[in-house]
């Protein structure tokens, strides 16, 4: 990949000539100017990277986007007008920046004034004027060309040309102007411009009926194909890696209602949001099965978490590089797996994504837990209820195993990774799941689930640190838990167990001697459970605690047991080796 970009200054006019951009995608009255062709893209920086201050973009805070877009079919280009509505607040940064690389800039207007430009290091840097003040303000930027990320345009699996964004981490900047972190969340409005044979989803719920494109929209040419337009629209706030359009020849079915009663932001008069899918016209036998179940999903999240956070949930066969990717209101899939692969766990993790990682979202990505961790228990808890308790243990165990055999149990949960790709590790998705799942095993479900409750909606639409939830579940409980999320999620590994069982005749007890043997670089662990004895007259329980790098537990019994089962039910992650 390409990594180093050049500088392109500008004075808001358009300049030049995009290399590579169809003739066909001609700027018509850009910014109030007259028709003509937009500048040269430059070069992009390297998708992924982590950025190297904190808070990000300080003084700046994205309120709405507005994105206008022109997409053609069979081009690898686009044409896009952006209308941002910001604010800034003392003390003021040195120039408006906003993340945008590879894409031409034809012109930017502050409050509907040409300004100087320069686009460089991967970021739209805007000249603040000499008056400049905190408050509110608009930017409206015109650019353009052939992405070089975030925003696929090609064939799919099937020959047909289609257009999907794929944005995580921080990729939107490579067809989207946007501050591009989690914690500048803002509504958005897409309007898009496509062939007439397409249908477009994005964001949110559509504004109007699509219409035939009206003269003199962005990217209209003489003789050109007959266009639609689509208008999406979100009425609450949501994060740039969140924000999508997917453009292509679907066919589009209604899997049922979801959330009647449940869903504030429904636009139905029943108070249900609908819960369809989007696929290609090959692939809706097997997508007609892997979303048979996505509006129960939808009941069971907003019965447990609290009410669906949104106007519509959209299931959408996609280009994205992921299994599944979580966008808001518009979950995209892999092309092949909806294709070829019916299972539906990934369905319920993308859907419970909707509550944790949309709506409560991230204000780091080192705390990528809350929502990969979240989703990844949420999404195993739907098959709990759905199919039974068995089902879901097994999916525990498998993810258990799963950690324990990755390369990252020796770092914490919650870590910097200059590469964000990294942190789509099994820390923040498998051990995340066991953190809550722990967690739950400790408090019991009835204060977990009231703690998990009160955390979503005093976190709605809003952005959190791990500390917001240890103090939700703290106040939820009455107990201090620093301890726990200390040393599951600051700390590195898990407890690694070797347990020696004798009987005391004289005392008629169960002696356990459990040790943990994990490295010194480990903590020693502490953790609650169950030692489960079977006897001839039935089973015994008793709670215990573990604490030290030793602990011996004496269990009293009127015999000697046919069998001990420590943590019999599997609510702590850790690996019993063989005595």
């Amino acid at each position: 990949m390409r990594t180093v970009e050049t500088p392109l200054l500008g004075t808001g006019l358009i300049v030049g000539l995009i290399v590579g951009l169809s003739s066909s995608l001609l700027v018509a009255d850009p910014l109030g100017s007259q028709e003509t062709e937009v500048a040269q893209e430059p070069e992009p920086i390297e998708a992924g990277l982590a950025p190297t201050t904190l808070p990000y973009s300080p003084g700046l805070d994205v309120l709405h986007y507005d994105f206008e877009l022109a997409l053609s079919q069979d081009e690898e280009t686009f044409l896009g007008r952006a209308r941002i509505r910001l604010a800034l607040a003392e003390p003021l940064p040195e120039a408006i920046a906003l993340d945008l690389t590879g894409l031409a800039v034809d012109a930017v207007r502050l409050d509907g004034r040409d300004v100087e430009f320069e686009l460089s290091d991967g970021q739209l840097r805007i000249a603040q004027p000499p008056e400049r003040r905190a408050g509110e303000f608009t930017l409206e930027v015109l650019y353009g060309g052939t992405p070089d990320d975030g925003l696929i345009l090609r064939n799919n699996l099937h020959g047909r040309f289609a257009v999907f964004a794929d944005n995580w981490p921080n990729r939107t900047r490579f067809w989207l102007p946007t501050v591009d972190h989690p914690s500048d969340k803002a509504t958005v409005r897409f309007t898009i411009h496509a062939p007439e044979v397409w249908e477009v989803v994005a964001n949110g719920s559509l504004a109007q009926e699509p219409f035939p494109t009206r003269r003199n929209a962005l990217g209209e040419t003489p003789g050109g194909a007959d266009r639609m337009t689509w208008i999406w629209d979100t009425v609450v706030p949501i994060s740039p890696y969140n924000m999508v359009v997917g453009a292509a020849e679907f066919v589009v079915d209604i899997v049922g209602t979801a959330a009647c009663g449940r869903a504030p932001l429904a636009s139905r008069s029943d108070g249900c949001i609908e819960v369809t899918y989007w696929v290609f016209e090959p692939d809706v036998q097997n997508a007609s099965t892997k979303f048979a179940r996505a509006d129960e999903m939808v009941d069971f999240f907003s019965r447990t978490i609290g009410p669906f956070p949104f106007s519509k949930l959209a299931n959408v066969q996609s280009a994205t590089r992921f299994g599944g990717m979580e966008n808001a209101t518009a979950i995209f899939y892999s092309e092949q797996g909806v294709a070829t692969n019916p299972d539906d766990g990934v369905v319920s993790h993308e859907i419970a994504h909707q509550w944790f990682g949309d709506a409560v979202t991230e204000a780091r990505w080192s705390h990528l837990w809350l929502s990969e961790g979240f989703a990844t228990y949420f999404g195993n808890l739907f098959f709990e209820q759905a199919v039974g308790v068995d089902d879901f243990r097994a999916r525990m165990e498998e993810d258990r195993q799963i950690y324990i055999r990755s390369p990252v149990t020796g770092q914490p949960v919650v870590r910097e990774e200059q590469r964000l790709f990294d942190l789509l590790n099994r820390n923040n998705y498998e051990k995340g799941g066991w953190v809550l799942h722990m967690l739950r095993g400790l408090l019991g479900d009835d204060v977990f689930f009231a703690g998990i409750q009160d955390y979503y909606i005093r976190y709605v639409h809003q952005i959190v640190l791990t500390e917001d939830f240890q103090t939700a579940m703290e106040e939820a409980s009455g107990q201090d838990l620093d301890w726990f999320f200390s040393q599951w999620l600051l700390e590195p590994g898990y407890p690694i167990l070797q347990i020696a069982q004798e009987w005391d005749e004289a005392a008629s007890e169960v002696v356990l001697t459990v040790q943990q043997v994990q490295v010194g670089e480990w903590p020693t662990f502490r953790f609650q459970t169950e030692v489960e004895i079977e006897l001839s007259g039935g089973t015994t329980r008793t709670s215990v605690e573990i604490s030290d790098r030793t602990s011996v537990i004496r269990i009293g019994a009127a015999e000697s047991p046919s069998a001990v089962h420590f943590d019999p039910d599997g609510w702590v992650l850790k690996e019993t080796l063989d005595p």
